[in-house]
Parts: structure tokens; C-alpha cells; sequence
């Protein structure tokens, strides 16, 4: 009863039932457009190629983080800041609304080729499994997660993490 849908907009308030939303197929290569807009000092995160088979899916799926860079903690490390690749890449350009705006979301994913854009900006790029990529991992808190960013598909979840965060225009289209 914390995921609901009104007007188009999928909103996110925590109840008595929560968790993470996911998205009933997998996908491997992808193109995935939405917008989002977070609470004052909220946290959420967009996950893909995650799987359940380890209990959460934050333990095998990356994310592109969703937070309010201004109020939360985590905005003051460049490596938690919204658009962040979650504890391994930071955004090589600010590009982030003021909370209680709409911020336009792009995942690219063809192979293991990542590419994040945020309100038409290019603000993140890297390759999973790519040596880069092993040593931010082995860098980062989640080196703990032995299935972390290793999976070829898998769904695609907007986080429960407790604040209030809402998603509209998502769009999903596979790619070759």
C-alpha cells in the first residue's frame, strides 16, 4: 500500500506494506526514460539487472542513486549524489532540479556499455565488468556483494528507502 498510482504519476509513501517495485520481465539490453522527483531530504534509487535469488535485489543490481543532493548526507560525496552510479561513478556534470521539480532520467545499457543522462545530460559512462569497474567495486562498500553488477538481465526496481519519491513517463524499450 506505499506504491499508488494517480493522475500518471507513481508515487511512493511509506505505509504498513513497503518495499521496492520491480518490473515483472528482465531485461539485458535496454533503453529506460522516466522522470523523477524526490522528497525534501529524500533517498530512492532506480536498479536494473537485479535479481531476487540473493534475498534483496540491491545485492546483485546497480542504481543510478535519486536523492536530494542539497538536504540528504549522501549529496555531499560525489559518489552518492543523485545520478551517481551508487558508490562506484560520479557524475561528470551537475545536472540536477531543485527538489519539487521533475528530473528526466535516462538508463542505456547495450552489452555491458552503461550510459546515465539526467535532465539531457551525459552524466555518467562506464562498463560493468570492466577492469574500471572491478576496482571502484573492490573501492567501494559493496565490494561485500559478490553478485554485485554481475548478472547479464534482470529487472529493473524503483527503491523503497523509506522517503516519499514519485515517478511518471516511464518508458522501457529493449534494444539488440
Amino acid at each position: 500500500d506505499s506504491w499508488s498510482m494517480a493522475d500518471g504519476v507513481l508515487g511512493f509513501s511509506p505505509k504498513t506494506q513497503r518495499g521496492d517495485i520491480i518490473t515483472k520481465e528482465q531485461y539485458a539490453s535496454f533503453e529506460l526514460r522516466l522522470d523523477w522527483k524526490i522528497s525534501k531530504g529524500g533517498n530512492s534509487g532506480i536498479f536494473f539487472r537485479g535479481t531476487e535469488d540473493k534475498g534483496s535485489i540491491v545485492e546483485t543490481a546497480p542504481e543510478m542513486q535519486v536523492l536530494d543532493d542539497d538536504v540528504h548526507s549522501d549529496g555531499a560525496n560525489p559518489l552518492s549524489a543523485a545520478g551517481s552510479n551508487y558508490a562506484l561513478f560520479a557524475c561528470s556534470t551537475p545536472a540536477l532540479r531543485p527538489v519539487g521539480e521533475w528530473n528526466s532520467a535516462r538508463i542505456r545499457i547495450v552489452g555491458n556499455h552503461v550510459i546515465f543522462h539526467l535532465n539531457e545530460l551525459k552524466i555518467v559512462e562506464f562498463d560493468l565488468l570492466s577492469p574500471e569497474w572491478e576496482k571502484a567495486l573492490a573501492a567501494s562498500r559493496l565490494v561485500s556483494l559478490p553478485d554485485y553488477g554481475r548478472r547479464a538481465k534482470g529487472h529493473i526496481a524503483l527503491q523503497d528507502h523509506g522517503d516519499p519519491v514519485w515517478y511518471r513517463n516511464i518508458r522501457i524499450k529493449r534494444l539488440p
